[in-house]
């Protein structure tokens, strides 16, 4: 049974999660300040934490820190913070994704499924990404660095490819703009954002079937890309 641990000082919101997790099988557990978080899930090692940023004794994001500095837990925030500096800075402190109230349950719940995969492992080396990703209209094989589309191969170059990679290995989640940034071109950068527009453009234009439509390369405006099957 999948463990949930739900972090919210609002109880009518917590009320309605847990009554909506636990009929579909989730064990829950609650907490209302980041303290209590933080000790429950050390006692109880969740598999997710969904998080409200806006606690009564500390900001969300010191949780998502005190959390990153011994699990790998995947984190789905949840905040009624809409402005993307907030989302960006949860999201660099460690946040696998970001949920803006007021939500869907159903987004929530399927948000929530697809951060619980992404934690699974696939056998082999533990943490290792499948060694191909499959998509409806291309194959990318991160093992021989390479990406087949139509039966051929599409040549990359170097920083596609490098941007590709990161994007792939995080399938389903939102990966932020300075964290790209930092990966491909290096850890001096973190505003150029007119880099990734640039490369995720050429990207869409060598895979996407349409590039004006993106299917695959989702863009989250003002906070980053996300790399969906």
């Amino acid at each position: 049974m999948t463990r949930v641990l739900v972090v919210d000082d609002e109880p009518q919101i917590v009320r309605a999660l847990v009554i909506n997790l636990r009929a579909r099988k989730y064990e829950v557990e609650a907490a209302s300040d980041g303290a209590s978080a933080l000790e429950l899930a050390a006692a109880r090692h969740p598999d997710v934490v969904v998080l409200d940023l806006g606690l009564p004794d500390m900001d969300g994001v010191e949780v998502i820190k005190g959390l990153r500095g011994w699990t790998r837990v995947p984190i789905l925030v949840l905040s009624a913070r809409h402005t993307s500096d907030e989302k960006v800075e949860a999201l660099d402190a460690g946040a696998d994704d970001y949920v803006t109230k007021p939500f869907g349950m159903d987004e929530l719940l399927a948000r929530l499924r697809a951060a619980v995969r992404r934690a699974e492992p696939v056998g082999g080396d533990g943490d290792e990404t499948a060694a191909v990703v499959e998509t409806g209209g291309f194959t990318v094989d991160l093992a021989a660095k390479k990406v087949h589309r139509d039966g051929r191969d599409v040549r990359l170059t170097p920083t596609e490819w490098h941007l590709l990679e990161v994007l792939v290995r995080n399938t389903g989640r939102l990966v932020s703009q300075k964290q790209l940034l930092q990966e491909v071109w290096g850890p001096s950068y973190g505003t150029e954002t007119n880099y990734l527009r640039v490369y995720m453009a050429q990207l869409r234009r060598k895979l996407e079937t349409d590039p004006s439509h993106p299917r695959h390369f989702v863009t989250e405006p003002g906070m980053g890309y996300r790399f969906e099957r």
